[in-house]
């Protein structure tokens, strides 16, 4: 018989920025952000790879997220499929993937660090400190797993809330993250929260093309380090000032919630500042988002050139 999806499952796609779920008018993020859940670090490694055993065919596989395609199908079973399928930097991260990564019976997704031999590694836009010099062949942040009755295709993914078991190939990094002062939730911003849901009675709400169309917007202004200001974005996005205050007072809260996490993790760096992470995801009953500073990383992430 087909498994069914647990409630906590979720699509594979990118993870959204809390404030911007609510453009639609849809407020279950304000619930998410007191709701207790699995706190995790957001790293940033680059590619994003994908491994495990192929419920197809029952052998291990490598590679991108390009492996749950619907047609365009690049699933790498040998060497010479990664060959076919990829090239450059990529297909040379596959190729020890798939010689270095311990096999499982899992489908796993993770970000890739780099390659052992160093202490600091620079995958995409923060470099990252390790105490001591990884002597492992391969550094990977694994962070999902993936559900599948018969083929990837048909996938759904589920937060990682268990260590993977590192080798002497293979090193897995995934930072222990908290709230700090020993708290188990977001609770102090509950009172916001509420006063969020009275100022969502004033907004006049866009559908799923025009909040597009204002994601598009916030990030032209935080890309180029404009002010975020109330009538601009209005203007520029063509709706509601009073869902751009909204939308603020939501970015707020997240914030808010950015300030309280804490993280064990190597130490991390843009540009030379240091930095307590690139991030933080929470998982809990109401869905997945991340906790990032979208002026500090975003605005590094679009203006950074990548080394990969």
């Amino acid at each position: 018989m087909d498994r069914l999806k647990c409630p906590s499952s979720m699509q594979n796609k990118h993870l959204e920025h809390p404030e911007d779920s609510i453009l639609t008018g849809d407020l279950t993020v304000l619930d998410w952000f007191t709701a207790r859940g699995t706190l995790s670090v957001k790293m940033d490694g680059a590619p994003a790879i994908v491994w495990g055993t192929n419920p197809a065919t029952g052998n291990f596989f490598v590679g991108t997220k390009s492996v749950f395609n619907k047609v365009k199908i690049k699933i790498n079973e040998t060497h010479t499929q990664i060959d076919h399928n990829h090239s450059g930097r990529v297909a040379d991260i596959l190729h020890a993937a798939l010689d270095y990564l311990p096999r499982t019976n899992r489908i796993i997704q993770g970000d890739f660090l780099g390659f052992g031999g160093v202490d600091t590694f620079c995958p995409n836009t923060v470099t990252y400190l390790f105490p001591e010099k990884v002597t492992a062949k391969i550094v990977v942040a694994p962070h999902t797993w993936y559900e599948a009755n018969d083929d990837l295709r048909d996938s759904w993914a589920i937060p990682l809330t268990v260590n993977l078991q590192s080798t002497d190939d293979c090193l897995f990094v995934r930072p222990r993250a908290y709230i700090q002062h020993g708290q188990t939730s977001f609770a102090d911003v509950e009172e916001v929260c509420n006063f969020a849901r009275q100022v969502a009675t004033t907004a006049t709400f866009v559908n799923q093309k025009g909040a597009e169309r204002l994601k598009k917007v916030f990030n032209t202004f935080i890309k180029v380090g404009a002010v975020l200001d109330d009538e601009a974005l209005a203007y520029m996005g063509d709706c509601d000032i009073n869902l751009i205050r909204l939308w603020k007072l939501v970015k707020s809260i997240k914030e808010d919630c950015v300030f309280l996490c804490r993280n064990d993790g190597p130490q991390a760096y843009i540009s030379g500042e240091r930095i307590d992470a690139e991030g933080y995801v929470l998982s809990n009953e109401f869905g997945t988002f991340k906790l990032v500073n979208r002026e500090v990383f975003s605005r590094a992430n679009f203006t950074l050139a990548k080394s990969w």
